[in-house]
């Protein structure tokens, strides 16, 4: 019941921007994993090698870096309908240099990244979801640099 339920969330998630059908997304589904993780868990931590996208499907979660010192700085945080990985470690094999966490109790739908691009070199709808979310990605990366730039501490404290 839980993987009916499960499969049901990601492709509301999938198919609010693009017109997946039945058999593009069955022929796809095969190919993700449900993970839920509690409260505090991590998807994944500083350092590992990670090779999948985790889109989330249900929860609040968050990236963050840990200094020298131990202190803890907010990288960004993750809703429904976004997704957790290390773009370092996808394209280059790079350790991840920030930590993923889950806030609240979260399900995942993750997918190995190999995968995923098979999957948009086969389908039109598939290669404009991976396009869609890099776009998603660099816009978010645009305006979060522009307030970094631009706007006071207070300005960026009340945006947050």
């Amino acid at each position: 019941m839980e993987e009916v339920k499960n499969r049901q969330l990601l492709q509301s998630i999938l198919t609010t921007f693009l017109p997946f059908d039945e058999q593009e997304l069955d022929s796809a589904f095969k190919h993700f994993k449900f993970n839920e993780h509690a409260s505090k868990a991590h998807i994944f931590r500083c350092q590992d090698i990670v090779s999948e996208v985790y889109f989330l499907i249900f929860g609040v979660g968050w990236y963050y870096y840990i200094d020298a010192q131990g202190e803890e700085f907010n990288k960004s945080l993750v809703k429904q309908g976004g997704a957790f990985t290390s773009i370092g470690s996808l394209i280059e094999r790079q350790p991840s240099p920030f930590y993923a966490q889950a806030l609240t109790t979260c399900i995942t739908a993750s997918i190995s990244y190999e995968r995923l691009l098979g999957l948009s070199r086969t389908n039109l709808n598939w290669r404009e979801h991976v396009r869609k979310v890099y776009e998603r990605l660099a816009l978010k990366k645009e305006k979060r640099e522009a307030g970094l730039l631009l706007l006071s501490g207070q300005q960026r404290y009340q945006q947050f």
